[in-house]
């Protein structure tokens, strides 16, 4: 165990006194690696830029592998490496690279790092563990652009889904939330949220929720729908449905769900219409004198 943990000190130390001794070197090569490589996207990166990334990590790898511990890239001592290969990964995922473009960053480093260390009559070992190194740092990198990317997904699609469920000013009092899509709980959230955040920028009275754009209604939509009555009825606010179609009610019908204390109305004009007299306001035509 011991005999071990001596050798893994050695490898590091080796390793890191070649980086040292020739990182201007190892720089250049690894530059060249990179521009000639066929992920390079000369359209999404400048090579100035590449190269102040190359040699901003280069530094941190001779700076980590002063450590006793080539195989626990865990450790605090590589927490620099980490936290540079995380924002290149969500740097390269924002800037539209592919993820293999995003990995290939440190496995081009493979080569070059590999014949200088054959060049300075390094040890099989430390090659090994050259090695071992870079392709753990390269997995690294291509988890962080995935993580990346799932994160830019969930934030276009919360973006998307308040985009989806505006809520619009339709007279003084009344408010209308048009309803398109399908409605499942994630975006029954965001239309509840939206909704009771209008009525009291607003003060509205009355809330007019239009579903004609909704293809289907089951009992969980029907359910969803409800639970945004009840929340603008807490908020002080009397709610119309809309949208009520022929096929739609006897959809709600036979499925037994209980609309009775809830307001309906086949269209929004009507909507509005019930809307207007309920506040005692009435819209006509201008007389003609």
């Amino acid at each position: 165990m011991k005999a071990s943990a001596t050798t893994e000190a050695q490898e590091s130390l080796r390793l890191s006194d070649i980086l040292a001794r020739h990182e201007t070197e190892l720089l250049s090569q690894w530059i060249d690696e990179q521009m000639s490589a066929s992920t390079l996207r000369r359209d999404l990166m400048k090579e100035s830029e590449l190269r102040e990334q190359s040699e901003q990590f280069l530094s941190l790898l001779r700076q980590a592998t002063r450590s006793e511990n080539l195989k626990d890239t865990t450790r605090p001592e590589w927490e620099g490496v980490r936290e540079f290969l995380i924002d290149l990964s969500g740097s390269r995922a924002a800037q539209g690279f592919t993820p293999s473009e995003t990995a290939t960053f440190i496995f081009s480093l493979r080569a070059p790092l590999t014949e200088l260390l054959q060049r300075a009559d390094a040890p099989p070992a430390s090659v090994r563990a050259a090695t071992v190194l870079l392709d753990k740092l390269g997995l690294f990198t291509f988890e962080g652009y995935q993580k990346s990317r799932e994160a830019v997904i969930s934030r276009q699609q919360q973006e998307m889904l308040e985009l989806s469920t505006p809520v619009v000013r339709l007279f003084e009092g009344i408010v209308a939330l048009p309803l398109i899509g399908t409605l499942d709980s994630a975006r029954t959230q965001v239309v509840m949220e939206n909704l009771l955040e209008r009525i009291v920028e607003t003060g509205a009275e009355i809330a007019i929720i239009d579903i004609t754009g909704v293809p289907t209604v089951d009992t969980l939509v029907a359910q969803h729908l409800l639970k945004a009555v009840a929340a603008a009825r807490l908020m002080g606010a009397d709610c119309i449905i809309s949208g009520i179609r022929p096929q739609i009610a006897q959809t709600i019908i036979h499925l037994g769900v209980d609309l009775q204390n809830v307001t309906t109305k086949a269209n929004l004009a009507d909507a509005l219409r019930l809307a207007l007299q309920k506040l005692g306001l009435t819209v006509g035509r201008k007389s003609e004198k």
